[in-house]
């Protein structure tokens, strides 16, 4: 049995013609079912649909032998237990730092950033040898600065359209983020012909 772990949404869509190619096709939509295992057009291929920042931890602990999951989630979860055979070049976006256009005075003595990736943004000011106090979000960043909360915000900017809105405005580039398969490593020992097929089918298909 083999087990792909997915997320909901644009990365679940985009990933879809990709496991075609592979001869997987899930029989429901995950957005029209409640289940949250689905069978396939192959008996021994089932999908997970979990929340995409759960996906790294499922193939890790190997609950799923492969998944699909952004470079950011991917960044944030250190990829211990995991390999990244496949950049499926969906999903495309920049995980980079933001402020406000009209800049304020720092709030504190440290420079304070609001982020869900506290790992990655924990790092990233590392290598520039600044502390900073990290605020963690799970959603609506762009307030932080609005509101006083932190300086700086570090997200996934795709069109940048949500940050203009919001009086808001690129600042660094942290990473270039896009959707990878990972593969759980004593998977691929074990299931080493079964998964090795499926990564050069849906590798061709990227290519």
């Amino acid at each position: 049995m083999i087990t792909i772990a997915l997320s909901k949404g644009r990365i679940y869509k985009e990933t879809l013609p990709l496991l075609a190619a592979a001869n997987i096709v899930p029989a429901e939509d995950p957005e029209k079912s409640r289940k949250l295992i689905l069978d396939t057009n192959q008996d021994d291929v089932k999908l997970l649909i979990i929340r995409a920042t759960d996906v790294p931890t499922y193939v890790q602990f190997g609950a799923a032998d492969l998944g699909v999951a952004g470079k950011d989630v991917l960044m944030e979860h250190g990829g211990e237990g995991l390999y990244e055979p496949l950049d499926l070049k969906i999903a495309q976006c920049k995980l980079m730092t933001a402020g406000l256009v009209e800049e304020k005075p720092r709030i504190s003595s440290r420079l304070r950033v609001a982020t869900k990736f506290t790992n990655v943004a924990r790092r990233y000011f590392e290598s520039r040898g600044e502390q900073i106090e990290l605020i963690k979000l799970y959603g609506s960043m762009e307030l932080g600065p609005i509101v006083g909360l932190s300086d700086l915000i570090v997200d996934v900017v795709d069109t940048g359209n949500t940050l203009k809105a919001n009086g808001l405005k690129p600042v660094d580039h942290i990473a270039d983020i896009s959707s990878r398969l990972v593969v759980n490593k004593a998977a691929m020992k074990m299931k080493h012909q079964q998964i090795s097929a499926i990564i050069e089918q849906i590798g061709a298909a990227v290519a």
